[in-house]
């Protein structure tokens, strides 16, 4: 049979990351051109926000402000919106040169930018000056003298802020810098309040969005759209889209995928969404969007799609072919970046600790050494899904080729490999292939502190590039890191951790609070052992976040085990995630999760470490249970 391959146009809905694009988009780039399709990508995010942070931009920006706020006395007005109107003229001087500049385009501006004279500082610039209250020049202490280009990149990271949140106040309650309208997407089982916001009469972000899409369908003349929902905040831009693609030429397929997608729509029965698009897909994208492309083309029956939800007869209705089978992660190709503006993504200081601004700095290549995880125990990991069950590494050879190809492609030699977990095995032959080869890269990634990340391994990972790490000590507790299945204990922690910063490698932490029967005094306790890792220099940053169950983790499936009652919700049509449920240890972790967040920004910035733990929280705690030498006896 003659066929005429359909045309694929892949785009990244807003909001994601400034600094380098996601790459589920240049994931499947690289894929579908290896089998012959003509694929383009686009990243609306990036440019939705160029648009909005630019001369013109502002200037309507001020006209949306001034039509919502018309009735407004100036006392009432927000303050970002206030100064934002108080210091226009300002704003709009600034805006274009401030983002040349964190695009690395304008380097000379550092020094303006740095002499604190330049940009209009507005409430985003609170927590600064209650810094410099607190420990004198706080700013000079992080840079020096001669840390100019760092320091100006922070205080414009602090002026992009501010113009975020007169977005947000002013114009979209929906925008922030890395998300938008998430609330109406996570773990919401009901489809109403994404419907009803897409209802809503237009934005002035919605007329740019429309615009854009207007232009790529004019430019590309696609057949097929694809969008990725990595994030609840990108669903809402990603219905955005499509809405929008099917106004513009209702004969379009528009295809869904994701993280999101695959995490949270498992239950999914809501018709309506498809008044949107024409097939969602979930786990790994590329078998499903391969018998797609040849159900488009006629080649394939639409009962015989591979994991994909379509509607039929008005039902929502999955279809799965058993016969086939995923793409090894070895057939999955190098990603593809052609097409995405590398130029103009912004490199973004978002705080004054080096390793926890390296998420939103500086271009990264990013890149999967293994598909899932080799642990795959967690117990609060979703372990039922593929994306973490199924493990399958490429080997070392393929990846320093990939390596090689994006290197000559995009003529960056960073890389962010984003696995659950690098398994230490290829992480040390592929470090050792780099170092043959004379391949000089600078890499980071997330892994588990295992013990065979001996001090000598570490050398051998920084000797190939390695710079920073990521993993999760998670509750930093023996008992419970028991109870979750976590494979390693608090002193084992701190030795690898520290055989890492030995080598000079930033090292962050991943923790969490809440988890089922944790105690007040085990969530204190754990707090003083964060204190004294970072004290003794373990680790660089880490991030508390609260526990949550989810229903396709070990702790949702079977809950009897830790002791909690599930409070399900019987009515999921549309997004099912995390899970409510009754802990009989009763434990205010809302009042514990504000202590130890506001304890860890300082221990980040160098400050208080000698402070009680009392000192932190609101209520009364007791004294921690942990010796004051416990994290230095273990590093003898």
């Amino acid at each position: 049979m003659q066929t005429n391959k359909p045309k694929i146009l892949l785009i990244t809905p807003p909001m994601t990351q400034l600094n380098t694009p996601y790459p589920a988009t240049a994931y499947l780039t690289g894929f579908l051109k290896q089998h012959g399709y003509e694929v383009s990508q686009k990243d609306l995010a990036i440019e939705l926000f160029l648009s909005l942070l630019s001369q013109q931009g502002l200037e309507n920006i001020r006209q949306s402000i001034e039509d919502n706020y018309a009735d407004f006395d100036d006392d009432e007005l927000p303050d970002s919106i206030y100064h934002f109107l108080s210091h226009f003229s300002l704003y709009k001087k600034c805006i274009e040169p401030s983002i040349k500049f964190l695009q690395g385009k304008n380097p000379s501006l550092a020094l303006r930018i740095a002499s604190r004279s330049f940009l209009p500082e507005g409430p985003q610039f609170e927590n600064l000056y209650q810094m410099e209250e607190m420990s004198g020049d706080i700013l000079h202490s992080a840079f020096g003298d001669l840390g100019i280009q760092d320091k100006a990149k922070y205080l414009a990271t602090l002026f992009i802020d501010d113009i975020s949140m007169v977005i947000k106040q002013g114009v979209d309650p929906n925008f922030e810098i890395s998300r938008y309208g998430e609330k109406l997407a996570a773990s919401n089982p009901s489809f109403d309040d994404l419907y009803r916001q897409l209802q809503q009469p237009t934005v002035y972000t919605d007329k740019i969005i429309s615009s854009l899409v207007k232009t790529y369908l004019t430019q590309e003349k696609p057949t097929i759209i694809g969008l990725t929902v990595p994030f609840p905040g990108n669903m809402l831009g990603a219905l955005k889209i499509a809405q929008y693609c099917k106004t513009i030429n209702s004969s379009l397929k528009i295809i869904l995928g994701g993280g999101f997608i695959n995490t949270e729509l498992r239950s999914l029965k809501d018709p309506r969404i498809f008044e949107f698009v024409d097939f969602i897909t979930v786990d790994d994208g590329e078998r499903p969007l391969l018998t797609l492309l040849e159900h488009v083309d006629n080649q394939r029956p639409v009962d015989d799609l591979f994991r994909t939800y379509l509607l039929k007869q008005g039902q929502v209705v999955f279809t799965n072919n058993s016969a086939l089978h995923d793409i090894p992660h070895k057939n999955t190709g190098t990603p593809c970046y052609e097409g995405l503006p590398l130029d103009k993504y912004l490199s973004l200081s978002e705080m004054l600790n080096p390793m926890h601004r390296i998420w939103s700095d500086g271009r990264w290549n990013k890149l999967t050494i293994a598909h899932g995880c080799y642990w795959s125990q967690c117990s609060f990991c979703d372990l039922s899904l593929d994306y973490i069950a199924k493990y399958d590494d490429a080997g070392a050879e393929i990846i320093v080729h990939r390596i090689e190809t994006l290197i000559a492609e995009t003529g960056e030699t960073g890389f962010h490999f984003v696995d659950e977990a690098a398994p230490p095995k290829v992480l040390f032959a592929m470090a050792e292939k780099l170092i043959e080869r004379n391949i000089v890269i600078s890499w980071w990634g997330n892994i588990r502190f295992e013990k065979t990340f001996s001090a000598e391994k570490c050398q051998l990972l920084a000797d190939s590039g390695c710079i920073a790490i990521s993993g999760g000590l998670e509750v930093a507790s023996d008992r419970l890191l028991k109870l979750m299945k976590k494979g390693v204990t608090v002193e084992q922690v701190a030795q690898v951790s520290k055989n890492f910063v030995d080598v000079g490698i930033l090292v962050h932490a991943y923790l969490m609070y809440g988890f089922p029967s944790q105690t007040e005094q085990e969530t204190v306790d754990s707090l003083e052992r964060v204190r004294q890792l970072m004290l003794n220099g373990c680790f660089h940053s880490a991030y508390w976040h609260r526990f949550a169950a989810t229903i396709h983790s070990p702790i949702g499936l079977h809950p009897e085990q830790y002791n909690i009652e599930l409070i399900a919700n019987k009515n999921v049509l549309f997004a099912e995630n995390d899970i409510d449920y009754h802990d009989p240890v009763n434990t205010n972790h809302q009042m514990l999760g504000e202590g130890l967040k506001k304890a860890l920004y300082n221990y980040m910035h160098g400050m208080g470490f000698e402070y009680p733990m009392s000192f932190w929280f609101e209520q009364t705690v007791n004294e921690p249970n942990i010796p004051p030498t416990f994290i230095e006896q273990a590093l003898l």
